[in-house]
């Protein structure tokens, strides 16, 4: 059997050292836990303490095809898409940017950020600073949209309306695209996170400054020169370089025009003086004639009141018409002016504009540079020698002109008028309205009533040609005469009913019943009695239904006396017997006591009867 060799024995004296497994294939750390400590915490302090959304600033270390990486001076760096810069297609490495810390650590433990995030809080906050500062700004037209354009302004997009672009109407949006403009912020809605922007309120403000300057260095009759900028039917407005005035079209020329076209063209210059301003309103009024001499300086010094002109018709109102005698001098002719005759007319009924006329001269007054004239002195007034061609109670015949609710207006030649009341137009018919007698054009005879001088009028009467009928008519319907009568019209109040001769009676409701109890209807004819009559107001008042009850009334009059006259002949008779009492026997006694019984039982019976 072979020898097996023993191992040699170990003696283990000392107790072996736990290993460190995390610095097992690591350089041997030389620091002490002292020195870890210390230099951990002033690695700490070189990185920046940051907090989820949040914007910092950080700075571009590496850029690729796709994606910037940005180092915020935190343990890991960022990773932001290129699409995001790329309104800076400049940007290169080194450069500062800000940044929105959306997560400090995601899944994977990379810290995530946003440009573009950052961008629009840094331009929200901006654009409310710019509103409230009205700052000026300037953004860049990314694209055409409806009713405007929508601009890039601190990277956020803001809505610039098409009224907003400038002062005068833009048609071609297009020609903004691609462009950088400056703006104001006008409008933002914080909800929606909407910007509404402005280049127009530049403009203006700008031409408010100039304005502003303009305005303070203007004086009422300072002559500047200016080019027509726009004409309307009401007046011209006058570019004066920044600023524009207004010239009315009255104040265009010292002669009548339809149009400020017959005086000036669109973009004509001409010098005008101002009249007047408003420094708040910033109006300026403006004046062209003023700069030539006034025509009325021109009239001739001999022109006076009474004198006779000729001129042509410019003007033509209802109440008159105006003559231009020479160029730029008018005098009115007022339509009362224009014929004698008092009934109302218009100037048209005697002129249109062209016509040539002859005046004479009424008022003059040259300060005030009016003028006032006539046509109707060219002829006599017929008001001359008025009480020689129609005296009081003279005979005439006239055209009815117009009707008042009053009377009617009688022409009896040109320039006299008359009037007849509607009280003088019949002795017998009541009239409400004139029309009801006569009409406008008829002719119609009239009586003069009357001729007063001061206020040249006449009154006329026409019932007068004829004798008064109610002098007849006072023996005719004498009180409580009986004429048949027909009903005409019916009211609440009663009946008007026309009697013998034409003449008109009232019969009141009342009065009106018939026999069997039933009201009287229109267009019936019946007997009426008179129960009034006045001579002086021609009035006459009639009733039916008196007729019966009178008639009733006396027949038991009638039947009354007759009754009284029995009754007296019994009470004769019981005192006959009565007187004869003591004249007969004691056996006649008892039959006449009777007998007196019974009679006075009969005229007491009677008595009671006729009561």
């Amino acid at each position: 059997m072979a020898n097996i060799e023993e191992s040699p024995v170990v003696t283990v004296t000392e107790t072996p050292q736990e290993i460190n497994w995390e610095t097992i294939g690591k350089k041997q750390d030389t620091y002490s836990e002292k020195e870890r400590s210390k230099l951990a915490s002033a690695y700490e302090k070189t990185l920046t303490t940051i907090a989820e959304h949040q914007v910092l600033e950080g700075k571009v270390v590496e850029k690729t095809s796709k994606d910037v990486v940005v180092n915020i001076n935190y343990k890991s760096e960022g990773v932001i898409p290129l699409a995001e810069f790329r309104y800076n297609p400049d940007l290169k490495i080194g450069d500062t940017v800000e940044v929105y810390v959306e997560k400090q650590e995601d899944k994977n433990g990379q810290l995530v950020l946003s440009h573009k995030k950052a961008r629009f809080m840094r331009a929200w906050e901006r654009v409310n600073e710019a509103l409230n500062t009205s700052e000026v700004i300037k953004g860049f037209v990314k694209c055409r949209t409806k009713g405007g354009l929508i601009v890039d302004v601190f990277g956020m997009e803001a809505f610039l309306p098409g009224s907003q672009i400038d002062v005068k109407p833009v048609r071609d949006y297009d020609a903004y695209v691609n462009k950088t403009m400056e703006f104001k912020v006008v409008k933002i809605n914080p909800e929606f996170k909407n910007v509404v922007v402005s280049h127009k309120a530049l403009i203006e403000a700008e031409i408010e400054q100039q304005k502003q300057e303009i305005i303070s260095k203007l004086e009422k009759g300072q002559v500047l020169e200016g080019t027509v900028k726009n004409i309307t039917s009401y007046g011209v407005f006058i570019d004066l370089g920044g600023v524009d005035g207004l010239i009315h079209i009255t104040d265009l020329s010292w002669f009548r025009i339809s149009h400020p076209e017959e005086v000036v063209q669109l973009g004509q210059k001409i010098h005008v003086v101002i009249l007047d301003f408003d420094n708040e309103k910033k109006r300026i009024q403006l004046g062209l004639k003023q700069l030539s001499a006034h025509p009325w300086d021109g009239l001739s010094p001999d022109l006076k009141v009474d004198d006779k002109v000729k001129g042509k018709i410019v003007v033509v109102a209802d109440y008159g018409a105006f003559v231009e005698i020479s160029p730029g001098v008018e005098g009115l002719i007022h339509v009362s002016e224009m014929s004698w005759s008092q009934h109302l007319r218009t100037a048209h009924d005697f002129f249109k504009v062209g016509d040539e006329t002859e005046a004479v001269v009424l008022t003059l007054s040259r300060e005030e540079r009016k003028m006032t004239l006539g046509i109707k002195q060219l002829t006599p007034d017929p008001w001359a020698n008025i009480l020689d061609k129609y005296p009081k109670g003279s005979r005439h015949v006239g055209t009815v002109r117009n009707f008042t609710n009053f009377g009617v207006f009688v022409e009896l030649e040109e320039g006299i008028d008359g009037l007849i009341h509607i009280s003088d137009l019949s002795w017998t018919k009541k009239i409400k309205h004139p029309s009801e007698f006569t009409k406008i054009g008829d002719k119609i005879d009239v009586m003069v009533l009357d001729v007063n001088l001061e206020t040249r009028r006449l009154s006329l009467g026409h019932k007068q040609l004829e004798e008064n009928p109610w002098d007849t008519f006072e023996t005719i319907f004498t009180m409580d005469s009986i004429h048949k009568g027909t009903i005409t019209q019916l009211t609440d109040k009663g009946a008007t009913v026309v009697l013998p001769y034409g003449v008109e009676g009232f019969a009141p409701s009342k009065h009106l019943i018939k026999e069997n109890g039933q009201p009287a209807k229109a267009e019936e004819v019946l007997d009426f009695k008179v129960i009034e009559f006045n001579k002086e107001s021609k009035k006459i008042i009639l009733s039916h239904s008196r007729i019966k009850e009178d008639s009733l009334g006396i027949e038991k009059t009638q039947k009354s006396n007759e009754k009284r006259a029995d009754s007296n002949d019994t009470r004769n008779a019981v005192k006959k017997i009565r007187s004869n009492i003591e004249k007969t026997t004691l056996g006649d006694l008892g039959g006449l006591s009777k007998l007196k019984s019974k009679m006075d039982d009969d005229a007491k019976n009677e008595d009671s009867k006729s009561e």
